[in-house]
């Protein structure tokens, strides 16, 4: 596993989207937008079971996601992994989370009955850290004013 950079790390941890890319049956690629978190070095992905990604990573585990600082868009982190775990455990109380960090709000209202929230955790085989020198994107958004 090749560990994630703390930049990485950090990137997620703060109000972000990721783009998650699957492959379809037919290998073509389905890309999904969704709320990310990490546990260590394994970026995190809670979805549902039966969702296209969990359909796509069941078949074939290889993912690459990207993400971008919405106030920064040369400041983006991308990954590209392997899907080494599909698991329940802790799916339900970690939407909540993410729920908090995201929309502010204690629990996720979106459940539906009988939907069950799964992780996906995803090993790196390629990280890259986000561009730590944004001084194109200060000198565009200064000449923006």
């Amino acid at each position: 596993m090749k560990p994630l950079p703390e930049s990485v790390k950090k990137l997620i941890e703060s109000k972000v989207y990721a783009n998650v890319a699957t492959l379809m049956p037919d290998g073509s690629p389905q890309v999904t937008q969704t709320w990310v978190d990490h546990e260590g070095d394994l970026v995190l992905i809670n979805t549902f079971e039966g969702s296209q990604k969990h359909r796509n990573v069941m078949r074939n585990p290889k993912v690459a996601l990207d993400v971008v600082d919405p106030t920064n868009p040369y400041n983006v982190a991308l990954v590209r992994g392997n899907v080494v775990e599909i698991t329940r455990d802790g799916a339900e109380e970690h939407i909540d989370k993410m729920a908090k960090k995201y929309l502010g709000i204690e629990k996720y209202e979106m459940r539906r009955p009988g939907m069950k929230r799964i992780f996906l955790k995803i090993e790196a085989s390629h990280a890259s850290a986000p561009f730590e020198d944004s001084s194109r994107w200060k000198e565009w958004k200064k000449n923006e004013q």
